[in-house]
């Protein structure tokens, strides 16, 4: 009874806040598993996971919808730290610290545990790649969270330097010089902390549970990171997966069609679903719709086959366009193709034939 009454409450809040009440009404929200929320219309989807230890954000959408997206962000934090219990992710004695949002229990300190919870801080934000429709609100977003330091118990010295901004250092290097001839992007939208390894995690549980950053090399890009909540069971994709387009394979950033496979098949190494592929592990995509197993095992035959026709072409000596006039898409295109716009049909089939004649 208590959870049928929570999930009222909280549907609620979400249908209040993302499709009425909320005057950025154009930045949706989906509860998706556990802390997780998918945030859509911010340019690119974003990963929300809020808790008693705060709020974390998996990219930052656009820099024109940075603060329709952090208006979003903060209501709905403020409003989930009230009607929200913890998920519980242990077992035995430790258990009792989750009892309840403070992790204590006595009828002497009621007043304090009835009293109004504080606002959820912005903690942590992770960049899943260079890309400016998933980092271009990194300044706004950045700037308005908060680092603590000595054990979630005072926040940094020298003032508020805003949340941790977490990436692959390779999305550093191409934020402080894009080699282009252009500047580098100001200092306070660069990430904070970065990784060179296969892997990231943080280094204790947020929000009850582990989150873990993996690095998918030579994908949309040299940088790209999925990111994994190991208890919520949900994966954020970043560009190497869309319900709405090819993949984009980002050539001059390192970007690879066999990088966006090897992504995929690692998705589904750490997915497991429920039941037939359905279900089960949820995987949030760069742009389109939640997703399970089935979506991604449907993403990555299609690349495979296309891939597979492509490299037959090529062996059998056919020409970049010769191989666009054979159509080798065309069903497929329905679903994923597009004629116009940035990223079209020829486009892609021009980047996987460069990736194979690699």
């Amino acid at each position: 009874m208590k959870v049928a009454c929570g999930f009222a409450a909280l549907l609620t809040v979400i249908v209040g806040i993302g499709y009425g009440q909320n005057p950025n009404a154009d930045v949706k929200i989906l509860p998706v598993s556990g802390n997780i929320y998918m945030l859509v219309g911010a340019g690119a989807n974003v990963t929300m996971s809020v808790g008693r230890d705060g709020i974390l954000l998996v990219d930052t959408g656009t820099a024109a919808m940075a603060d329709k997206l952090l208006n979003t962000v903060q209501q709905l934090g403020n409003r989930l730290a009230s009607t929200v219990t913890p998920i519980t992710p242990c077992v035995g004695l430790r258990c009792g610290e989750y009892s309840n949002p403070y992790g204590w229990s006595s009828p002497a300190i009621n007043a304090i545990i009835s009293s109004p919870a504080p606002p959820q801080p912005i903690r942590y934000v992770i960049n899943t790649s260079v890309d400016p429709d998933h980092s271009g609100g990194n300044k706004r977003i950045v700037s308005a969270g908060v680092t603590y330091t000595g054990g979630n118990i005072a926040t940094s010295g020298g003032g508020n330097q805003g949340a941790a901004l977490i990436a692959h250092e390779n999305v550093l290097n191409r934020m402080s010089d894009p080699g282009t001839g252009k500047e580098g992007l100001p200092g306070d939208e660069l990430p904070t902390d970065t990784y060179h390894k296969d892997f990231y995690k943080l280094s204790q549980f947020f929000n009850g549970e582990g989150v873990q950053i993996l690095h998918i090399p030579s994908a949309h890009t040299d940088g790209d990171s999925i990111v994994y909540f190991r208890f919520s069971d949900v994966i954020s994709a970043g560009d190497i997966l869309s319900t709405v387009s090819y993949p984009v394979i980002d050539l001059e950033k390192g970007g690879s069609i066999q990088g966006i496979i090897a992504g995929l098949n690692k998705i589904l190494e750490i997915g497991i679903p429920e039941f037939r592929t359905q279900g089960g592990t949820m995987v949030i995509p760069g742009h389109g719709r939640l997703c399970d197993m089935a979506e991604v095992v449907y993403y990555r035959d299609m690349l495979s086959i296309i891939t597979d026709r492509i490299q037959d072409a090529m062996n059998r000596g056919l020409t970049l366009p010769q191989i666009k006039a054979a159509k080798l898409t065309m069903d497929f295109d329905g679903r994923w193709g597009s004629t116009s716009g940035p990223w079209t049909t020829d486009m892609f089939i021009e980047a996987v034939y460069k990736s194979l004649k690699k």
